[in-house]
């Protein structure tokens, strides 16, 4: 089954890709390698969520922030190849987690993003190589950022 079939088997729906923050852009392409910029957990221009994971949320909040940072990167990746049917493989993955002083259980966290990367693309194309760090602070207190490395046709 293919990543847009599964999406909305799944009745998943991406939001509206994210402006950047900065003066970068949200995703490079070069050959068939498309790179996207981190993402936190912004609608509109605002955090939707924000502060420490292991002091202001729970993992399992963190874990859900991962998930909505996950449906915000396939917006992006969507809206730079036309449909997620063309990403040959999700090949890394880092995830910054705003650590609390002494949280360690930013894997739990970041498993958020990768088993929805495995929900939409199935084990073959899903499954990816990862780091999962904590960081003591991300831009504007977001709990979670994402950035991904994809093969794409």
């Amino acid at each position: 089954m293919s990543a847009e079939a599964r999406l909305k088997e799944k009745n998943l729906t991406l939001p509206k890709p994210t402006s950047p923050m900065a003066n970068y852009v949200g995703a490079v392409r070069t050959g068939n390698l498309l790179f996207v910029s981190g993402h936190g957990p912004v609608r509109d221009g605002k955090a939707t969520s924000q502060g420490k994971v292991g002091k202001d949320l729970t993992v399992e909040q963190g874990y859900q922030v991962a998930r909505e940072v996950g449906l915000s990167l396939l917006a992006t990746v969507r809206a730079n190849l036309g449909s997620l049917d063309k990403v040959r493989r999700v090949v890394k993955v880092l995830g910054m987690v705003n650590s609390a002083e002494g949280f360690g259980d930013q894997p739990k966290v970041i498993n958020g993003f990768s088993d929805l990367m495995v929900e939409v693309f199935g084990e073959a194309i899903g499954k990816h190589a990862r780091s999962a760090v904590g960081m003591g602070g991300l831009p504007v207190n977001i709990p979670v950022e994402i950035e991904m490395v994809l093969e794409v046709e």
